[in-house]
């Protein structure tokens, strides 16, 4: 039986790079010190949008042309374009059919867009691997994930304003007669903090009704206790590798959520996962959510810390919570 494996991934980020010291004066100016805030969550850059021509569609555009140029393929030879956001650039119609456009896609072409929030891009690889086991006239997939959360975020919310980086990423998935590929994979669902973290603040309907005006309806986030999902990940990544027979000291490359470095490392404790396995990216490029994950696995292959044939595992978390895990062969 033939594996759902990934033939390649590629990146793109803005130009502009910020450090920490633009917004710790941001801050100071408010009465706000976040510098412990920076350095709990492990940040000290991230790229920046810087003009009106940008956005999560276009960075998802870079992203996919890159891929395909990398590997030789054009828009015809993909079977289904998957696209995840939480911040698409377009309600309707789809991002992924106006990729489809960009890229000359095939009339056969399935297009959907996806959003399970910063779980996004790992939910839609495993729910597209999935497809593709169970029909085959899906040969080959992109997958892409972008974010541009900036522009909706409150300038007096630490968390929002000054720890995210915009950033996509392009997968795509093949079948190979000779790849073992996707393994499995597991989510676990826990809504206590459902409302913690809401956009739009007011909901769409309001959207419509009033109008947007500048901030009006920027992210809602009421702080919490982030470090509560490290018991829920590692148990999910406990029960997936046990349920598969797989050590963990068999796990050559790691691509976890890049939300805080202190959760990387808990999960990686309670999970037997080594230290030096989980690859983080979290202080180049800030945290860029639905794609972060995937921008590790970018950095793992570009650096040769894997190989074809190694043990790859995901984890990430959606708002709300959702955690996503999947372990496949590269």
């Amino acid at each position: 039986m033939a594996g759902i494996r990934i033939k390649d991934i590629d990146i793109y980020h803005p130009s502009k790079k910020i450090g920490n010291d633009f917004f710790i004066q941001h801050f100071d100016e408010k009465g706000i010190d976040i510098r412990g805030l920076l350095a709990a969550l492990g940040r000290e850059n991230r790229y920046s949008i810087d003009n009106e021509e940008e956005n999560s569609l276009t960075m998802a555009f870079e992203a996919a042309s890159n891929v395909l140029e990398k590997t030789g393929l054009t828009g015809a030879d993909i079977d289904l374009i998957a696209y995840a956001s939480q911040t698409p650039e377009y309600i309707f119609p789809t991002n992924s059919l106006m990729i489809h456009r960009l890229i000359n896609g095939a009339s056969h072409t399935i297009c959907i867009d996806s959003n399970a929030n910063c779980a996004g891009m790992t939910a839609s690889v495993e729910q597209v691997s999935r497809q593709m086991m169970a029909n085959p006239r899906i040969r080959r997939a992109l997958v892409i994930g972008s974010d541009h959360v900036a522009p909706h975020a409150d300038k007096n919310d630490p968390v929002y304003y000054a720890n995210f980086g915009d950033a996509a990423a392009a997968v795509i998935l093949e079948h190979d007669e000779n790849s073992v590929g996707f393994i499995d994979s597991i989510y676990q669902t826990d809504t206590c903090v459902y409302g913690n973290s809401m956009f739009p603040a007011e909901g769409l309907a309001n959207v419509g009704r009033t109008g947007v005006g500048a901030g009006q309806f920027n992210v809602k986030f009421i702080p919490f206790d982030d470090s509560i999902c490290v018991n829920a990940a590692s148990e999910s990544i406990n029960t997936l590798l046990s349920d598969n027979e797989i050590a963990p000291e068999s796990i050559k490359v790691a691509c976890f959520s890049q939300l805080s470095l202190p959760n990387i490392q808990a999960v990686s404790e309670k999970t037997g996962i080594g230290s030096d396995v989980a690859v983080y990216i979290g202080d180049e490029f800030g945290y860029t959510s639905t794609s972060s994950p995937f921008i590790a696995l970018h950095k793992a292959v570009s650096t040769g810390k894997i190989e074809r044939g190694d043990k790859l595992l995901f984890w990430t978390v959606g708002a709300g919570w959702q955690n996503v895990a999947f372990v496949m062969e590269y």
